[in-house]
């Protein structure tokens, strides 16, 4: 909601006081649609050929991720604790059932409790592969936890690639504007013995290249790119959390305890209270 109120609000406020200074539209719609075809063009070709197929989709995805907002709500974050309580308790009470629910976690009667977590490949991925190097190195503890550190590290590497993709874009998007704007006046040259009115036109429209490409640089991608790496950045701290119960049960603290240190690492605007979690806890306990 906030970016599609965001961009009504730049194309109102920019084109708004353009009109109110005196400015005719007219020279814009009719340039409008040759110069986005060269500088949106140039600005996709650039894109694909600097970008695997993988960061392509990615970036796409981050796209409607603007849109959408941060995938984890305080929800997900109170029954991540929920999970990862009951799957540090069945690790201390019987490691080898432990073992049936990691191997294959879409069949688990535990993870199928928590729908949302279970869909999310890393979350799975983190979790199961953590737990299995915990049981098979329990003894090694520093080279899990190095293990799972590098995991997480690595993934928000990844997540962030989209967000560095569409700041390139706008950082290449007033050089294209330039380019665009230099056909024009190439074009305008050519027709050097139009009279004045004609010139002026056809200038102004070249000048049009240069403002697209600011204007979609600094009012479009360049705010778009930064809130991509906003949301992933804040989606990241999930995954983090999870890293922080492990970690905290690697070094033997008790259940209750690496539930809480991770608890107080949530963002605060979707951190759950203590007696969130507890009653969490409670119900979960009661359903099983």
């Amino acid at each position: 909601m906030n970016a599609i109120l965001g961009l009504i609000v730049t194309v109102a406020m920019v084109f708004g006081g353009y009109i109110l200074a005196g400015g005719k539209m007219g020279i814009i719609t009719h340039s409008l649609p040759f110069e986005m075809m060269m500088i949106g063009g140039a600005a996709v070709g650039a894109f694909l050929v600097g970008n695997d197929m993988n960061t392509i989709k990615h970036t796409g995805g981050d796209v409607v991720a603007v849109f959408k907002g941060v995938k984890w709500k305080k929800t997900d974050y109170q029954d991540l604790l929920c999970l990862m309580h009951e799957l540090l308790n069945l690790m201390k009470q019987n490691p080898v059932e432990l073992e049936a629910h990691i191997e294959a976690p879409e069949e688990s009667s535990i993870f199928s409790k928590y729908p949302r977590i279970l869909k999310d490949h890393y979350a799975i991925e983190l979790i199961c592969d953590t737990l299995r190097s915990m049981i098979m190195n329990f003894d090694n503890v520093h080279q899990v936890e190095e293990l799972l550190q590098k995991q997480i590290e690595q993934l928000a590497e990844n997540n962030l690639h989209g967000s560095h993709a569409l700041q390139n874009m706008a950082d290449a998007l007033p050089a294209l504007g330039i380019v665009a704007a230099v056909l024009g006046v190439i074009k305008t040259m050519a027709s050097i013995d139009k009279p004045p009115e004609i010139l002026g036109g056809m200038i102004g429209g070249a000048l049009v290249g240069t403002f697209l490409g600011v204007f979609l640089a600094y009012g479009v991608v360049g705010p778009f790119a930064t809130k991509v790496k906003g949301v992933r950045t804040e989606e990241h701290a999930f995954y983090t959390m999870i890293g922080e119960i492990l970690v905290s049960n690697l070094h033997l603290n008790p259940v209750s305890i690496c539930v809480e240190v991770a608890r107080r690492h949530a963002p605060s605007r979707v951190r759950p209270s203590f007696d969130e979690v507890e009653q969490a806890l409670r119900e979960a306990k009661k359903a099983a």
